[in-house]
């Protein structure tokens, strides 16, 4: 790509300031944190297959990660249209042949057999710059998005929200509504906006029981909410052997692979959505809070990032990525404690998952980019 001027723009930014070293060692620590449980979650009945993968999956996330934050915000700018039609033809490949459906939800791209992977937690890494672009890119000196531009970002969001209910995957539609709801509130744009989002999201929940696009089991999983011990042998079983599994960890766990429940394989998916069960079977009550208090810090520094953007498209971005971790860490540690009914979103930087762990580094090392052009600013 050429700009006016006959000079290539710059895309490595070697000018840029510092990355945020303590975001780096809590993406870091995460991640090998995550790396040690799921071996511990899958060492009775694979011969550390998963686990390599995992490896794999973390070390391609990193590297993506080093190289995204050594890009310059301008240049990630001019591709957000490119990004985005590639997100809604991938969300649009699941509904195709391609697709396959797992654990009810037709959310898969099977490439070759054994090679798949899931276009919604990608999808993720390329909205959210696209929702900043109508809230962060202000004309004539305001100091907020206007209608116009909102109802854009609101409109860039329906589509892939529409595509992703249709797969069905609630979990996954939640968090897209949350990275929309972040990215309106850190922009300034006037807090009605929330409420018609929120409205939206209410007529769509409305729509979706009305034509029939709400599974059943999606139904029982929110009345075993309302009564926790309704059908503990069927719809019930996941979200009662997860409150075992963690309260038979006690203070300080029994110990890293001498879980008795992770062993035996009550917990269903315990090396994905219900990794955290692991944790506190394993580790106890201390080391599941030590991972809460470092997702939280990480949390924090991304608004930290956000707050200080050089530029209001950076703090939306930063806004919107901080809103995703945030949403999927409370909807999956809520689901293992009962809080919040069971939806098949993993833990960021710990599930197990080679889509959903590559698509967390990377958003990484966009709040990197972020605070790299304004650590630059004078």
């Amino acid at each position: 790509m050429i700009t006016m001027s006959g000079r290539r723009p710059l895309v490595w930014a070697p000018s840029l300031g510092p990355p945020d070293r303590v975001l780096t060692l809590l993406a870091l620590a995460l991640s090998g944190t995550g790396l040690l449980l799921v071996w511990s979650a899958t060492r009775m009945e694979d011969d550390h297959g998963l686990l390599v993968r995992q490896a794999v999956s973390v070390g391609a996330g990193l590297v993506l990660m080093w190289l995204v934050s050594r890009v310059d915000l301008r240049v990630l700018r001019a591709y957000v249209p490119l990004a985005y039609v590639l997100a809604l033809l991938s969300l649009a490949g699941v509904l195709s042949p391609l697709g396959v459906r797992v654990n009810g939800a037709h959310s898969w791209i099977v490439l070759a057999p054994g090679v798949q992977f899931q276009p919604s937690e990608f999808a993720k890494v390329a909205l959210a710059p696209a929702f900043a672009v109508p809230l962060g890119e202000l004309l004539d000196g305001r100091r907020r998005p206007g209608f116009g531009g909102v109802l854009l970002a609101l409109v860039l969001a329906a589509v892939p929200i529409a595509l992703i209910g249709l797969q069905p995957d609630l979990g996954t539609m939640l968090v897209f509504a949350a990275m929309v709801a972040g990215a309106l509130l850190v922009s300034g744009a006037p807090k009605r906006w929330l409420l018609v989002l929120a409205l939206g999201a209410a007529g769509a929940a409305v729509a979706a029981w009305r034509f029939g696009l709400v599974r059943p089991y999606q139904v029982q999983r929110l009345l075993v909410l309302a009564n926790p011990g309704a059908d503990p042998g069927g719809v019930g079983y996941n979200a009662a052997q997860a409150r075992i599994a963690i309260g038979s960890g006690g203070l300080y766990g029994k110990g890293l692979f001498n879980g008795e429940q992770t062993a035996g394989h009550f917990v269903p998916e315990q090396h994905t959505d219900f990794i955290f069960t692991v944790a506190g079977e394993e580790l106890g009550f201390a080391g599941a809070a030590l991972i809460v208090l470092a997702l939280f810090a990480l949390l924090w520094r991304g608004l930290s990032i956000a707050r200080r953007g050089a530029s209001p498209y950076g703090t939306v971005l930063a806004g919107a990525l901080v809103s995703w971790l945030a949403c999927q860490t409370f909807m999956n540690v809520g689901m293992t404690l009962g809080l919040v009914p069971v939806v098949g979103v993993p833990l960021p930087f710990v599930s197990y998952g080679g889509s959903a762990t590559v698509a967390g580094l990377l958003a990484v090392g966009l709040l990197q980019a972020v605070h790299r052009t304004k650590a630059m600013q004078p």
